[in-house]
């Protein structure tokens, strides 16, 4: 038997296959993809449109359903109806894989109370994709999706993740790249890298590195760079430096009497050090309880 037949819905039913499909290429998928999609009863899809269009390319005429965000919980029941009639399902999203950024984990964790198999098929996935043409030196990496659409939540979220110790990987919209763009700049470390990778596999796809300072006069510069679906990839943190004496006595002086963010910020104007790297000493110390 060949290696991309085994675990297919020929050999084991009432078994829930999470099929990983291309992000824009058609020919990103995998054999053992289209044996699943050919092989099941059903595909859960989120918008059955662009998947039938996906099938139809491969000539395959499985019958679809819609599974997206906004009717996971109540279509979940269905997946478990087939399934208990001894049906296999395949579950897949408009690109890349299900449940990373995408509907499928209720669905999932319902079928796996219930007691059935849920089988992976692993393809085409954005940020590893990204990842792998970043040239990103850090051994480490930590995908946080999509940000948040507000302003005051996004820019909370990137202050909790500026500690890292390891690349952050984000997915963003096209009608949301410039305000985060802009949050990172300001938020992070000037001197970070960033990595754009912009409709990943598509036709106009693009991918740039920058320091993350010059970021927001590269796409003011050309209003084709704010098109497409984003995967954005910041290098983690520089390592620190040690900061002047003076800088440090005012910032414990300040310290004694503020919380530590604004004596943090007030540091840095009066001794002209990097505001981040003040509040990372001042973390240490209250770690150390000094």
């Amino acid at each position: 038997m060949m290696e991309h037949e085994t675990h297919s819905p020929a050999n084991r039913t009432a078994a829930l296959y999470v099929v990983a499909t291309p992000l824009g290429n058609l020919g990103d998928i995998t054999l053992r993809a289209l044996d699943a999609l050919r092989g099941v009863d059903a595909v859960a899809c989120e918008d059955t449109r662009h998947t039938r269009h996906l099938l139809d390319y491969y000539q395959i005429r499985t019958p679809v359903f819609s599974l997206h965000q906004h009717n996971e919980a109540s279509t979940a029941q269905k997946l478990l109806t087939l399934l208990a009639e001894g049906k296999s399902v395949a579950l897949v999203s408009d690109a890349g894989t299900p449940g990373v950024s995408d509907p499928g984990a209720r669905s999932v964790a319902a079928v796996r109370s219930a007691g059935y198999p849920v089988i992976p098929l692993p393809g085409a996935n954005a940020a590893i994709a990204a990842l792998s043409v970043a040239g990103l030196a850090d051994p480490h990496f930590l995908f946080a999706g999509f940000l948040p659409p507000k302003s005051s939540a996004r820019r909370q979220q990137i202050e909790a993740l500026r500690m890292v110790s390891a690349a952050l990987v984000f997915y963003e919209a096209p009608h949301r790249i410039l305000d985060t763009i802009a949050d990172l700049a300001e938020l992070l470390e000037p001197q970070r890298t960033l990595v754009v990778a912009r409709e990943l596999t598509k036709l106009f796809e693009q991918i740039a590195a920058m320091p993350l300072a010059d970021a927001p006069d590269w796409f003011a510069a050309d209003a084709n760079r704010q098109r497409g679906e984003f995967v954005l990839l910041v290098s983690a943190p520089p390592a620190p430096q040690e900061l002047p004496a003076d800088a440090l006595r005012i910032l414990r002086l300040l310290l004694a009497e503020l919380p530590l963010k604004l004596a943090a910020k007030l540091a840095a104007e009066i001794s002209g050090e990097h505001k981040n790297a003040l509040y990372r000493q001042a973390l240490a110390w209250k770690d150390q309880k000094l």
